[in-house]
């Protein structure tokens, strides 16, 4: 089948994207973006990001994968034990939905370069003392950034951008 596999992640000026094993901001809209972007869609997830979501239950109405070494038995949840595993999961899936991969730090670490695109919400602030980060792409020569949003205040005063990265070191037409 013919997946796109798409990073999406929010990040502050500094690439961060945790603190305490905690996001670093809660914004709305950002919140409302990833339900929209990722709905009916598959997503890929790390253990620890799985007990970050609400009652520590897989997301709703999208194909949940999630990448740990022990099996993991909920409904509507596919466990994979590596990368690999998870991405021969993903090919097996017998449609052309996107696969988005949600976290945490060190499966966006083992999956960025098999992106095809990356969304990036910056956060136009900083954190003091974060302790987790994304790669930055803006110093990366195999992302470009394709599509950017117009600045948003928040309602609760940040100000966002959404960001649209390709993965130019993939081919064109290149699969998971």
């Amino acid at each position: 089948m013919n997946h796109r596999l798409i990073t999406i992640v929010a990040v502050d000026k500094n690439w961060a994207i945790g603190k305490n094993n905690n996001l670093l901001y809660h914004i709305p809209e950002d919140m409302r973006f990833f339900k929209e972007t990722t709905s009916d869609k598959i997503v890929v997830y790390g253990y620890n990001t799985l007990l970050s979501f609400p009652k520590s239950k897989p997301l709703p109405n999208r194909t949940n994968i999630v990448i740990c070494p022990q099996t993991v038995k909920m409904d509507n949840l596919t466990t994979a034990h590596s990368i690999e595993e998870a991405v021969s999961i993903i090919d097996n899936i017998n449609d052309n939905r996107d696969a988005f991969i949600c976290g945490g730090a060190s499966i966006y670490r083992q999956m960025i370069d098999l992106s095809d695109f990356a969304y990036i919400t910056k956060i136009h602030a900083e954190t003091e003392n974060a302790d987790v980060f994304f790669p930055n792409l803006d110093k990366n020569d195999k992302w470009k950034i394709v599509e950017k949003s117009e600045k948003i205040q928040c309602k609760n005063g940040y100000e966002i951008e959404f960001y649209k990265y390709q993965n130019i070191a993939k081919k064109s037409g290149d699969n998971i």
